[in-house]
């Protein structure tokens, strides 16, 4: 083979490589982001799991509070109809879902309010169990959604950034919506009950 032939077989050697690489690079990137969305959906869930058990035990000091436990339990259902799909992320996806979350730690926060009215339940051990249980969960709910949002920070700039845009056209890389606090949620949530 002449001279010519070996560079442009080296050329063509050297693109698809890269193509590869930054292929296979796209595709860790994006696994560990949805990795990480299916961590912070289990942490939600671990919450919408425990509702009951809290309402349970609250339901059984206070039992003229039907409409919280109405609202908990209605909360709770909105939640489990609310799936995120990591094939096909969106922002009004996402917001659909954090707005859902917003309507059971809502509820969640008027249960706690009743659970105040009554200094024999908060003595009770279950509830101070479920309480600290679920105070810990709400830590590893706020800490899945900073480290979904630093894996889709990390995989949309790697989609974004030249020339790997340019593979990630080719091959429908999409940037992923990052998940953002409910509208309102800087505002407290209103305990009138």
């Amino acid at each position: 083979m002449k001279k010519t032939g070996w560079i442009i077989l080296g050329i063509i050697v050297v693109l698809v490589l890269w193509v590869f690489s930054g292929y296979n690079g796209m595709v860790g990137e994006q696994e560990k982001a949805t990795t990480e969305l299916s961590n912070m959906q289990a942490q939600y869930q671990r919450r919408a799991d425990m509702m009951p058990q809290l309402a349970k035990i609250v339901k059984a000091y206070a039992k003229h509070e039907k409409e919280t436990f109405e609202e908990v339990t209605k909360a709770r259902a909105s939640v489990g109809q609310v799936k995120l799909d990591v094939n096909n992320l969106t922002e009004a996806s996402m917001k659909q879902y954090a707005a859902a979350q917003g309507e059971l730690s809502n509820a969640f926060s008027k249960l706690m309010l009743v659970a105040e009215r009554y200094p024999e339940l908060k003595a009770s051990e279950n509830f101070k169990a479920l309480q600290i249980q679920e105070e810990g969960t709400e830590n590893r709910i706020s800490e899945a959604r900073r480290k979904y949002n630093e894996a889709v920070q990390s995989y949309n700039q790697t989609v974004r950034k030249m020339p790997n845009a340019i593979i990630a056209g080719i091959f429908n890389f999409n940037v992923m919506p990052k998940f953002e606090a409910a509208a309102g949620a800087e505002k407290a949530p209103d305990l009138d009950i």
